[in-house]
């Protein structure tokens, strides 16, 4: 018997739908909804009618058999039972291209500058593409900062992860502008999540005066946007970032902060009925954060994302489940010290509390046996810091302190840095190996 051929024009209608999608609000909480459709997937956005006039734009975050979970990104409007919930485009997927560079927008792409709408180049899905373990390589070219505590001591490579850990108050912000100010790359993706709205606009002024704001784009959700926005904002600077790594440009990616980021995830998780651990953190966080870093690095053949992800520690003791794993996730961490800013001592770097993975190998072995022997004198030094200040140590006890107690007092002159102050790696390995000889001479 002949297979009997289906019509195109019959294909074409069986593909059509004539009646759309929708569902309604059947429960309304603080900060979520309660929808028995459409059928959607997760990430994906829909509008839900508000009284009066208008519509809410929310994101699917849970989906059962009973309908769906959905997370508000704007609240503009109120949303009662019965509303209509109708699907909207665009939820996975997030314009990229050369028309954000020297622009501001919000976590939907839409310019906060005041600037023309964006037309994208591209889209690309905003979960992105994690590269395989064999795409990618390891840091071979020295990311110089200007700052000599880190290009002397923690040498940092184009391509590297790093956190910048520090409690409230600590100047953890004023370095990370510092560094953005003065690391060379060919594109700069600033990403502020849960920022006041202040910050934002003091930072954009400073960025829009300066002759090569065609390298920035910046990405903000600030304090009082929901936490789909906050979470939406980290996840656009990444494809962002991406798009101009996979043409093979050095990109430089800085997210102030990770933990309101986490912070973010855990309001949608609880939300979504997930249930709470370590410090109420649902297991959507550490699901996210290892994806957030494995989306930075370096990759063969192309370009490379660097990352600083400033991380807020809940106390000065660091030690809090956000710090924990993003240090073992990162290629390096820079932890501030309240006791050196309290000092007036800036950038506050607790060089002994921080490590570069990647730094003994970037260095040449003068270098490396320079930082070797400061870090050494710094360690010696604190083990001893009871004795030595109490009047107890005399000089000439231990040869070993003698050396320390000289070196450290040449380091404390050559780690402070003034804010606007950029030193050139070459100057910052030779001012650090006249320290550590000097030092070891005055022992």
């Amino acid at each position: 018997m002949r297979d009997r051929v289906t019509h195109p024009f019959l294909t074409r209608l069986a593909q059509l739908e004539l009646a759309q999608p929708h569902g309604f609000v059947r429960k309304v909480a603080a900060g979520h909804y309660e929808a028995d459709g459409p059928e959607l997937a997760l990430g994906e956005l829909c509008s839900i009618e508000a009284a009066g006039a208008g519509s809410v734009l929310a994101q699917v975050a849970a989906v059962d058999s009973s309908g769906l979970v959905l997370v508000p990104l704007e609240t503009n409007g109120a949303v009662r039972t019965g509303s209509r919930v109708d699907p909207r485009s665009g939820g996975t997927r997030v314009g990229v291209g050369d028309g954000f560079t020297g622009r501001a927008v919000d976590a939907l792409g839409r310019p906060i500058d005041g600037g023309a709408p964006i037309v994208p180049t591209a889209f690309a899905p905003l979960g992105g593409a994690v590269p395989r373990p064999l795409e990618r390589t390891e840091p071979a070219q020295i990311l110089t900062t200007g700052l000599r505590a880190i290009d002397g001591l923690l040498t940092l490579g184009e391509g590297q992860r790093i956190g910048v850990f520090a409690a409230s108050g600590v100047g953890k912000t004023s370095l990370v502008w510092q560094l953005v100010h003065q690391i060379g790359c060919d594109r700069c993706v600033l990403c502020l999540v849960g920022e006041r709205g202040g910050e934002v606009e003091a930072l954009w002024r400073s960025l829009s005066t300066r002759d090569d704001v065609e390298r920035f784009a910046l990405v903000a959700a600030t304090s009082d946007e929901s936490a789909a926005m906050r979470v939406r904002s980290v996840n656009v600077a990444l494809a962002l970032a991406e798009y101009w790594r996979d043409r093979g440009e050095r990109v430089l990616l800085v997210v102030d902060s990770v933990t309101r980021f986490a912070m973010a995830h855990r309001e949608i998780g609880l939300a979504a009925g997930e249930p709470p651990t370590l410090r109420a953190y649902t297991p959507n966080v550490f699901a996210a954060l290892p994806r957030l870093v494995e989306r930075c690095g370096a990759v063969r053949g192309g370009g490379s994302i660097t990352a600083v992800l400033s991380v807020l520690a809940e106390t000065d003791d660091v030690d809090d489940p956000i710090v924990e794993i993003m240090k073992s996730l990162l290629d390096g961490h820079i932890v501030l010290s309240r006791a050196l800013a309290e000092r007036g001592h800036f950038p506050a770097i607790d060089v002994a509390r921080s490590v570069s993975r990647h730094a003994i190998r970037l260095m040449d072995a003068g270098q490396a046996a320079d930082a070797r022997a400061a870090l050494a004198a710094l360690a010696t030094y604190e083990d001893a810091r009871v004795m030595i200040e109490s009047g107890i140590y005399k000089h000439g006890a231990s040869s070993e302190i003698d050396r320390a107690i000289a070196i450290r007092a040449r380091l404390l002159e050559f780690l402070p840095q003034a804010r606007s102050d950029a030193t050139a790696f070459a100057t910052t390995a030779a001012r650090l190996r006249a320290a550590v000889a000097q030092g070891v001479a005055r022992g």
